[in-house]
């Protein structure tokens, strides 16, 4: 009949995949103190032109959201000089231990930064900080049934670190500051967001902590 519209086809996986391509040369053009920057040239097809692309090489980095018995999560308020605020962020920190697991640099960020241990691990969410410019790429896990660490084991936190406010938020207030814009860190946007998704389900649907993460650098 006309008019008539057309059977809305199944819905398609949407999936990012890894993209080979011909790498012509590679050249570390800075060093710094925690990241260099690289000058890779490649070619998109096998007969195209030579492009160049500089970007940040980063070893990658774990986040971690704690969720206490209530359903509340924790922030932490910290100086970023990049861009001149405080931020309120969850734990994060580099992968830059040879050889460590991931779920451990992230009960170690927890230790460090909120003085918690964990009971309960699950991936939230896995994404690159700034695809077009870094390497980066961050894993965000939820964290429950926490416990706190014992005041002779705390980590004792300096430079921009000594300075970090704890705030303990419910989900919904947070996904309303998100929301309204006055929450900046990617990782507590991200988190918090997956956070309040995976809340629906019940958390049913999130990945164990030691789920494959194809995307870091380091596993491919």
């Amino acid at each position: 009949m006309p008019g008539t519209p057309e059977a809305t086809p199944a819905a398609k996986q949407v999936s990012d995949e890894l993209s080979p391509r011909r790498l012509l040369s590679t050249e570390k053009v800075y060093e710094g103190r925690i990241w260099d920057v690289v000058s890779d040239s490649f070619q998109l097809q096998e007969t195209g032109e030579a492009l160049t692309r500089d970007y940040i090489d980063h070893p990658g980095a774990v986040a971690v959201l704690p969720m206490n018995a209530a359903g509340e999560i924790l922030l932490l308020r910290q100086y970023r000089h990049p861009v001149g605020m405080d931020l309120w962020e969850i734990p994060a920190g580099l992968l830059d231990v040879e050889g460590e697991d991931f779920v451990v640099g992230a009960a170690r960020e927890l230790a460090e930064e909120a003085d918690l241990a964990a009971g309960t691990w699950n991936v939230l969410a896995d994404f690159f900080n700034s695809p077009g410019s870094s390497s980066e790429a961050i894993r965000i896990y939820l964290a429950r049934d926490l416990a706190d660490i014992p005041h002779h084991e705390r980590h004792e936190r300096t430079d921009e670190e000594a300075e970090i406010e704890f705030h303990w938020i419910s989900l919904d207030d947070a996904v309303d500051s998100v929301l309204a814009g006055r929450l900046h860190n990617p990782s507590a946007v991200v988190g918090i967001l997956a956070a309040a998704a995976a809340r629906a389900g019940g958390y049913q649907g999130l990945r164990p902590a030691d789920a494959p993460w194809p995307a870091h650098p380091s596993q491919r």
